[in-house]
């Protein structure tokens, strides 16, 4: 067995949030040394006047503290998101938290927005030398009021950092918070988020769940086509629970993320590429653990492509297989570009 190999049997013999904070640990430390190959030119992706070395990226929810944007870099990722960040630090939801299904290739999380806070995140992003690109996700803190304050000063703070902005209204696991993707509520939301953005302002870019019925998605497609958003990231954890789920943990109440999640989250993606006719800037999530997987969101309508518990399974690794296999699929069907491909099955 590989190095890499019996450390990742290492961390699944602890605790699921404690392999997660063991991770983040050896990945602060390896920094210096971690540094990714080139990408295969196929792969390349200009979005938003950025260029991306790949579409593979890191979702939010692995490095909420902007410990390790770095080094999560160097293990080749075409960009990292960091986040959620709240205002305020908060501890979120008392543990155990987080739980492993590895039977079906799925996790459940109720961290509950766990962060350590913009100033903390602010520190950290301060001393960064600007590589790769980085995406902030901003969330709210579980007591306030105002969500759209929250989400303002989030943006306020943290946009000289960030190569684009996402405003988080879909996690489970805040009390309320899915309810700001009601059409009104989140168009005025925007509106402030907006208001807070200096000038030159980042890419600003709302993640959505999954769970929502057909005329919701209208509404926020109508929302971000009103807004001039610049993306929408399809899609959060489930709050569904499929009934072919096999593993004891799969009562725990949390989002669900993993391999169920890939079908529902792609006819999520499919359809908001039709609601906003490829005039908004889609990054698609769930599920993702294979180059035919990111091929699959891409062909659906998705520019980039995001995973994070795919990791948890098959280690760092998977970042390279997962762009080798995407660069010889585009070549079999005869693509001369990632671009070529987006959208083609919506």
């Amino acid at each position: 067995m590989s190095l890499g190999g019996l450390a990742l049997r290492a961390l699944r013999c602890l605790d699921a949030e404690d392999a997660h904070r063991a991770a983040i640990l050896v990945l602060r430390a390896a920094r210096p040394v971690l540094r990714a190959g080139a990408d295969d030119p196929i792969l390349a992706t200009r979005l938003w006047g950025l260029d991306f070395p790949n579409p593979i990226g890191l979702a939010a929810g692995f490095d909420k503290h902007a410990e390790a944007p770095d080094a999560l870099l160097g293990l080749g990722f075409g960009s990292v998101e960091i986040g959620s960040v709240t205002p305020r630090p908060q501890p979120g939801n008392p543990r155990p938290r987080v739980f492993r299904l590895p039977e079906d290739g799925a996790v459940i999380n109720r961290y509950g927005f766990n962060s350590e806070g913009i100033d903390a995140v602010a520190a950290r992003l301060v001393r960064r030398a600007r590589r790769g690109v980085l995406g902030v996700n901003l969330g709210k803190n579980k007591e306030t009021v105002d969500a759209a304050e929250d989400y303002a000063a989030g943006a306020a703070a943290l946009a000289r950092f960030a190569d684009y902005l996402v405003v988080n209204v879909s996690s489970p696991n805040t009390p309320g918070l899915r309810a700001l993707q009601d059409r009104g509520v989140l168009d005025a939301l925007i509106a402030r988020v907006q208001a807070a953005l200096p000038t030159p302002a980042p890419p600003l870019l709302v993640k959505i769940a999954p769970d929502m019925a057909a005329e919701d998605l209208a509404d926020i497609a109508a929302v971000a086509r009103a807004r001039r958003l610049d993306g929408i990231i399809v899609s959060n954890t489930t709050i569904a629970r499929p009934p072919e789920l096999r593993d004891a943990a799969r009562g725990e109440a949390g989002g669900l993320s993993g391999r169920p999640l890939f079908a529902p989250s792609t006819v999520v993606l499919r359809e908001m590429r039709r609601l906003t006719g490829g005039d908004i800037a889609l990054i698609g999530v769930g599920g993702v653990g294979s180059g035919a997987d990111a091929y699959a969101k891409i062909r659906a309508g998705a520019t980039l492509v995001q995973l994070y518990t795919a990791l948890v399974y098959d280690g760092p690794g998977l970042v390279a297989r997962i762009k080798r296999d995407l660069a010889a699929l585009l070549r079999r069907d005869g693509f001369r570009s990632l671009a070529e491909a987006v959208g083609v099955d919506a």
